[in-house]
């Protein structure tokens, strides 16, 4: 009797237990949903952040190829403003040259005028005299002829030489006005590229701040960024435990359930037995040895379901019912082809999965086989199962399966 009641009061503590973990279980899917809609607000304001970070780096960018062009542009006019410094220079020895040219031919045109001004006043004062004393001194008549036409060649030739020299100065006086003129365009070039390279100056110091200001938010978004990233792996760790809690409430949910039926069923026979023994007493039938031994037989019989809290310990702790993926080391599932999971390790088909929410080194049994939690990536409650190939790995599918600690 002490044993029906140990065992009606066990039935009903379990049915109690069952009846709270719905409770337990709404209220953890409360707040699995509770942080993933956190989470998905904190994602979104990572996208939002990421987004403005792209922009001030793409403004960034601009303006730097926009500096170097302007840095372009400012080393050619400094190179036109050497050019226009070496004409100018070139110019003004130029100038200086034509100059000394100048002053040589007005003193030569000087000298040749003061000659020919010599010539003609000895000639116009005495020129009925010098043309007789020619005539008498001239031992023929084309003697004479000869001497005068000498000193008419002559007068021609200092006239001449005179033109020549005035032509001369003019030229002269005329590349010295050009040169001057050439002078006043290079100074006025030299000016516009010297206030060209202030105003780029200027405007590469504007755009410098501007770049600046640029990195100072670009490095407060980075901030943002990473911040945000810190929440958002601080809120998928709170949504693994979450589903690990779920899990857990489910598994013992499911063991409870499993060992209420059993005693349910273990239970259904005696008191039937129980209320036969007055009867057997009172009559005090013979019994045979032949219907003892069939009633025991009979007694496994009644459970005909096995006892799953004895598999859960040859299996290890049973985590529940998990999603099953697969994954293998190309770009499209890892985003990297190194082969190297999040605990250091190198990836090996029929050792390592990914999930989230228990430790590095875990062991599972899943379908028959151990494996070896050594990666990260999908939450609790979600087993990537590791291929070497992309195509094993889509063959694999999802799928889903009862899994169980067995460290």
């Amino acid at each position: 009797m002490k044993k029906r009641l140990n065992t009606l009061l066990l039935a009903g503590i379990l049915s109690v237990s069952i009846a709270a973990a719905p409770v337990y279980g709404a209220s953890t899917q409360k707040k699995i949903t509770d942080a993933q809609n956190t989470k998905q607000e904190q994602q979104k304001q990572l996208n939002d952040t990421q987004n403005r970070l792209n922009s001030l780096e793409a403004k960034k960018g601009n303006l730097e190829s926009y500096i170097r062009e302007l840095d372009k542009q400012f080393t050619e006019l400094g190179q036109n403003l050497q050019e226009i410094q070496d004409k100018s220079e070139k110019a003004q020895q130029d100038l200086e040259d034509l100059q000394n040219e100048l002053v040589k031919a007005e003193e030569k045109e000087a000298k040749q005028y003061s000659s020919m001004k010599l010539r003609i006043q000895y000639m116009y004062e005495n020129s009925n005299q010098s043309y007789i004393t020619m005539f008498l001194e001239s031992r023929s008549f084309s003697e004479f002829l000869s001497q005068a036409e000498n000193m008419s060649q002559l007068t021609k030739y200092d006239r001449k030489m005179l033109e020549e020299y005035k032509k001369t100065t003019a030229e002269i006086k005329e590349k010295e006005n050009s040169i001057k003129e050439q002078q006043k365009e290079l100074e006025v070039l030299k000016a516009e590229s010297l206030a060209k390279q202030d105003e780029i100056s200027a405007v590469m110091k504007t755009t410098h701040a501007q770049i600046a200001t640029y990195e100072s938010e670009i490095s407060a978004q980075e901030n943002n960024v990473q911040s945000l990233m810190s929440k958002i792996e601080s809120q998928q760790n709170t949504i693994n435990n979450l589903i690990k809690q779920q899990k857990d409430e489910e598994a013992a949910q499911a063991l409870a359930q499993q060992q209420n039926n059993s005693q349910s069923s273990q239970n259904s026979t005696p008191p039937a037995q129980e209320t036969q023994k007055p009867s057997q007493e009172v009559q005090k039938p013979v019994v045979k040895p032949e219907e003892d031994q069939s009633q025991e037989t009979q007694k496994p019989s009644e459970n005909t379901q096995p006892d799953n809290s004895q598999n859960n310990s040859s299996k290890g702790k049973y985590l529940g019912k998990f999603r099953l993926t697969a994954y293998c080391p190309c770009a499209s599932c890892c985003g990297v082809e190194t082969g190297i999971t999040a605990s250091g390790t190198t990836a090996s088909q029929g050792r390592t999965v990914a999930m989230y929410g228990v430790p590095f080194g875990t062991k599972l049994l899943i379908n028959g086989n151990v494996y070896t939690v050594e990666d990260r990536g999908t939450p609790y409650g979600h087993v990537d199962i590791f291929f070497n190939s992309h195509s094993a790995a889509l063959q694999f599918g999802s799928q889903w399966a009862d899994v169980y600690q067995v460290n």
